[in-house]
């Protein structure tokens, strides 16, 4: 007999990540490029493994097909298992008819089968696009002390913030008392993460009374949270005190970026303790120019760099030519930046390409992101304003 998992994880990977255009006109939000080597969603599969977790299913619906390029069968992160390891779950033909996830709640019922097969004693659920270290091991081991049915990890927010988030209201036990999702008057600092455990049992009971609800919004927030604390179920809230970014818009995403910079960086993406696994692009070493100046910086490989670089996330296989200035931006894999182009403030998709002269952005104080889509061509002496989005080849001058 198949030993029964006592927890697997369900990655939601699905979503559109509109305020991310146009990082995400062509690719899913999950996999969006981060920290000059990873992506967003090696944060959350990299948790899973250092938590001891090896059964993961990752949800997918929006622009897949990079997304399940990246992932293959769980090799990189070590979840290649005959039993268990990473599945990739897409929306599929039933017998009852097709149709695209409805919201979070029903993404997780339209895999309830996989649950099942694998028969274990809880389920985490997960965001595929937020940047976070965590140990779901020790929020496993307070679920099961509290007897909990389910535990909501939570991050204490500003206030000023609160609004844009699940609060939570708890007694002294930490027992939840009260949800309001995304409240427009917060009462409370404590904001859900997005990362929820579920007894079994209940998960599987509170979605399928969900389902059949026809004026359901098919989603944790709205739906099955609230549903469980009107019947009195027991929910707990477990407190982060870590790391942790919602990189839903473009400022947040270039900010956390940022955060991995410096000699004290709040982000260390190079702990020994809690590795971020990812998918190995074997590009050549990186090579430095006689003219190459590079300070608070980090960078990727395959690169060629003879330019000044300055507070900035560099990718892969990018080519800084001699004159060439970078200052607290992100440039993503395969771009080429000419001789005297300068670019501050900005975030450069992969393949974009900076002709001589050509400036972009602006300073960051008090300033607003420059954005350049993927594989577009700013032309000689162009100049791509502070705050612009440029999706077009932009003509020189």
């Amino acid at each position: 007999m198949i030993n029964r998992k006592k927890c697997i994880a369900m990655l939601l990977a699905g979503g559109q990540g509109s305020r991310l255009a146009p990082l995400t006109n062509d690719t899913a939000k999950p996999v969006v490029p981060f920290g000059a080597r990873y992506r967003i969603i090696d944060f959350p599969l990299a948790n899973c493994v250092n938590s001891g977790i090896d059964t993961v299913g990752v949800l997918t619906q929006y622009q897949p097909l990079e997304l399940n390029d990246y992932l293959g069968i769980g090799s990189p992160w070590d979840l290649d298992l005959r039993y268990g390891g990473l599945h990739v779950l897409p929306p599929y033909q039933a017998a009852k008819g097709s149709d695209w996830f409805k919201g979070t709640a029903n993404a997780i019922y339209q895999n309830i089968r996989f649950i099942k097969q694998y028969n274990p004693e809880y389920v985490l659920i997960l965001s595929g696009d937020h940047i976070y270290k965590m140990d779901y091991s020790i929020m496993l081991e307070e679920h099961i002390k509290n007897k909990a049915d389910c535990t909501l990890a939570v991050i204490d927010v500003p206030l000023e913030d609160a609004s844009r988030f699940g609060i939570m209201f708890t007694d002294k036990d930490g027992r939840v008392t009260e949800f309001e999702e995304k409240p427009k008057h917060p009462k409370s600092t404590q904001a859900s993460m997005g990362v929820y455990i579920f007894s079994t049992d209940a998960l599987i009971r509170y979605l399928e009374e969900d389902e059949a609800d026809p004026d359901s919004q098919n989603d944790f927030g709205h739906n099955i949270i609230p549903k469980m604390l009107a019947d009195n179920c027991r929910l707990f809230t477990y407190l982060f005190t870590g790391y942790w970014r919602d990189v839903g818009t473009l400022n947040s995403y270039w900010a956390s970026n940022m955060d991995a910079l410096g000699d004290m960086p709040t982000l260390w993406l190079n702990d020994p303790d809690w590795r971020i696994y990812y998918r190995h692009s074997f590009n050549h070493p990186q090579y430095m120019g006689e003219h190459a100046d590079v300070t608070h910086s980090i960078c990727g490989d395959g690169n060629e760099i003879d330019g000044k670089i300055e507070k900035s996330v560099i990718f892969n296989n990018i080519i800084v030519e001699e004159g060439a200035e970078i200052k607290d931006s992100i440039i993503i894999s395969g771009c080429t930046i000419k001789k005297g182009a300068k670019i501050e403030y900005a975030i450069l998709d992969g393949g974009v390409t900076v002709e001589e002269g050509a400036v972009i952005g602006g300073p960051a104080e008090g300033g607003t992101l420059a954005v350049i889509g993927r594989d577009v061509h700013i032309g000689k002496g162009a100049v791509v304003k502070p705050g612009e989005s440029v999706t077009e080849d932009r003509e020189g001058v």
